[in-house]
């Protein structure tokens, strides 16, 4: 058995160079060992500036490299079905970069494909290894708040180039899919249940994609979560725990840095207090967590299913706001 996972880097988009990429690098159980790019130059380039040792031209070279265990893929939306299923039937583990399809049939289709090739996949929500997220859900999980009642999120930046990716909708853009996904993914988590009914209302950009988004997420228990998703607007990340007995809010929650973050913990007119949380890469958590299912045999802490069901609610928003904003029943 290896000590390590040799990981190959599906393309030279900039998420692998400046987060997983250095995560990989400075995990106890991981190697980057190839690069691969449609462009040979480029792979090369990109290797040399980020101590790899191997650069492929194609993207079916790197999956041949039988030196490789592992494929971290960073590709568009709409080419991580293709690429994963290629990967995972020439027996690559793969980590997919969010959301890990552009619906909830193709991530069961993926997650098929890798089961009867026998390897893992896992769609990289990397916030979810955060130790301040397990602290949240944890603490809403015990009463912190009394029964969570309602939950706020929001998650928007101001996107400047009209040549960017997420503003294609042939690639999978759109503020819902780029970053809007991490709020109804919170909100699942935390709630622990999956929301009966969603709607949504949206504005469109020319090239088809919705550039802001509203929601909202109604649970059977009555408890109500509402979000908003944003590629106009400055730069908002949050989100707020509500129940009786208090609010937790967690402000930078979904790209905190690898400081100390905090948990603020108000009740009412009574004194609060503000909870403090030592920091963590949270890209090396996942990845690390990863490689240990790898090296080990060990269970996913999040299966191919679970982000099935974050596309089922994403799917079921973009039905209401493409019909008026009326409600659509999941389940």
């Amino acid at each position: 058995m290896n000590a390590h996972v040799r990981w190959g880097i599906l393309s030279t988009a900039n998420i692998g160079r400046a987060a997983v990429i250095p995560a990989i690098q400075a995990s106890g159980n991981g190697k980057v060992v190839a690069v691969a790019s449609r462009d040979e130059r480029r792979a090369k380039d990109f290797a040399g500036a980020n101590g790899i040792a191997t650069a492929y031209g194609t993207y079916e070279a790197l999956l041949e490299d039988p030196g490789v265990d592992a494929i971290y893929l960073p590709l568009p939306n709409s080419m991580h079905l293709p690429w994963t299923v290629r990967a995972v039937e020439a027996g690559k583990h793969v980590l997919c970069e969010k959301p890990l399809a552009m619906d909830a049939a193709q991530c069961r289709e993926m997650a098929a494909a890798a089961d009867r090739a026998g390897v893992l996949l896992m769609e990289a929500f990397m916030y979810r290894f955060h130790p301040r997220t397990e602290h949240v859900v944890r603490m809403a999980r015990e009463g912190a708040v009394g029964p969570v009642r309602i939950m706020r999120s929001s998650f928007t930046f101001r996107l400047t180039n009209p040549d960017n990716i997420r503003l294609s909708a042939r690639l999978g853009g759109g503020s819902l899919m780029d970053v809007g996904c991490y709020c109804v993914n919170v909100i699942r988590t935390v709630m622990g249940e999956e929301p009966a009914e969603v709607q949504a209302t949206a504005n469109w950009a020319a090239s088809g994609v919705d550039q802001e988004l509203v929601a909202i997420l109604r649970f059977e228990n009555g408890a109500v979560a509402h979000f908003d998703s944003s590629l106009t607007t400055e730069r908002r990340e949050f989100y707020e725990v509500s129940g009786p007995d208090g609010t937790l809010v967690v402000e930078d929650a979904f790209l905190p840095g690898t400081d100390h973050v905090e948990i603020e913990v108000h009740r009412g007119r009574r004194e609060g207090e503000t909870l403090r949380i030592p920091g963590a890469d949270e890209y090396q958590v996942m990845v690390e967590h990863f490689g240990d299912c790898v090296l080990h045999g060990r269970p996913l802490r999040y299966a191919p299913e679970e982000a099935a069901l974050n596309m089922a609610v994403i799917e079921a928003l973009y039905t209401s706001a493409r019909s008026g904003g009326g409600p659509v029943a999941l389940g």
